[in-house]
C-alpha cells in the first residue's frame, strides 16, 4: 500500500479580530486526496503562525463537531504542534477543510495554520518511510546538511533549494533517513519534497527554540502513532529532494539543518 505524508498550509493576510477562512498557499490544496473510503486519512498534526493573538479553527461538515471542529486560542509566535501526541482526526476522501482564523488587522501581515496529513494507501504516490526501530538497526552514521533559505515577502513556501545545494557529502548509492532538523529563525513550516516523498512535502514546525521537539521530529510521529513517518532520501534524488519553508511578510531568511541517518545496504 503506498502511505503518503503530506504536509499544507492555509493562510491570511490582515484577517482582523473576526474569524474569517483561509486560503491554501500556492501549490497546496485544503481538499483531502482522492482515496478509498476504508483506507483512512488522519489529521495527525497542527500549529498556527500569528502575530496577534486570536483564535484558529479547523472544520468540516464531516466532523463530530461540524460547528466548530477543532477549535483553539492563538499564541504569538508559537508554531508549535497543538494535538496530543498519538490522537488523530478521521478525513474523509475529497472533503474540502474549512481552516479559518481571527489575527491581525494590520495592512500586510501574513498568519498561518499548517497540517500534516497521513494517508494510510494513496494511489500514484510512492514515497518511503521506516519505522525508528528498522532505522535504528541499520543506521551507522549521522550528517547534518544545512540549507540556508531566502524567503519570500509575500507569503507562502519559498526559498526552495536541493538538499545537497551548500554541503554535499552524500555518498553514491546511500540511502539517508530524515530524522528531524534544526532551524535558526522561526518560520511557520519547514518542508522536504522529491522522489523520495512521493513529490508530496513533508515536514514539521518552524519553532527555532523547542531544538529537543524538531531534532526528531520524525522519530517522534512514529513513535507517537507507532507507524512509519521517517522519510528515506536516495543519494540519487539528493538533486530533486528540495527544502523549503513558509515565512510571513518580513522574509527573514532561514537556516535548515536537516538530521540525517545514513543506513547500511
Amino acid at each position: 500500500m503506498p502511505r503518503a505524508v503530506e504536509l499544507i498550509t492555509a493562510q491570511g493576510t490582515a484577517i482582523g479580530a473576526t474569524i474569517a477562512a483561509l486560503t491554501a498557499s500556492a501549490g497546496d490544496s485544503l481538499a483531502v486526496k482522492n482515496t478509498q473510503n476504508d483506507r483512512p486519512v488522519r489529521l495527525v498534526q497542527f500549529w498556527s503562525d500569528v502575530q496577534v493573538v486570536g483564535t484558529g479553527r479547523i472544520r468540516s461538515p464531516r466532523f463530530h463537531d461540524n460547528v466548530q471542529g477543532i477549535r483553539w486560542d492563538t499564541i504569538i509566535s508559537d508554531p508549535r504542534p497543538l494535538m496530543p501526541w498519538g490522537a488523530s482526526q478521521r478525513l474523509y476522501s475529497n472533503d474540502t477543510l474549512i481552516v479559518e482564523l481571527a489575527g491581525s488587522a494590520v495592512a500586510g501581515d501574513i498568519e498561518y495554520v499548517n497540517m500534516l496529513l497521513e494517508y494510510e494507501d494513496l494511489a500514484g504516490v510512492d514515497g518511503r518511510f521506516m519505522s525508528p526501530d528498522e532505522v535504528y538497526q541499520r543506521a551507522d552514521h549521522l550528517m547534518f546538511v544545512e540549507n540556508t533559505l531566502t524567503t519570500p515577502t509575500t507569503g507562502g513556501y519559498g526559498g526552495g533549494e536541493a538538499i545537497n545545494a551548500e554541503l554535499d557529502q552524500f555518498q553514491a548509492n546511500g540511502k539517508y533517513a530524515l530524522l528531524g532538523y534544526l532551524i535558526d529563525t522561526e518560520c511557520a513550516a519547514v518542508g522536504w519534497r522529491g522522489p523520495d516523498t512521493g513529490n508530496l512535502r513533508v515536514g514539521g514546525p518552524g519553532d527555532e527554540t523547542e531544538r529537543e521537539l524538531t531534532a526528531d521530529w520524525f522519530v517522534r510521529l512514529s513513535r507517537a502513532f507507532n507507524r512509519p513517518f521517517i522519510p528515506v532520501i536516495s543519494a540519487e534524488n539528493k538533486a530533486a529532494t528540495l527544502i523549503d519553508c513558509v515565512q510571513d511578510e518580513n522574509g527573514a531568511d532561514v537556516t535548515v539543518t536537516s538530521i540525517l541517518a545514513k543506513l547500511r545496504a
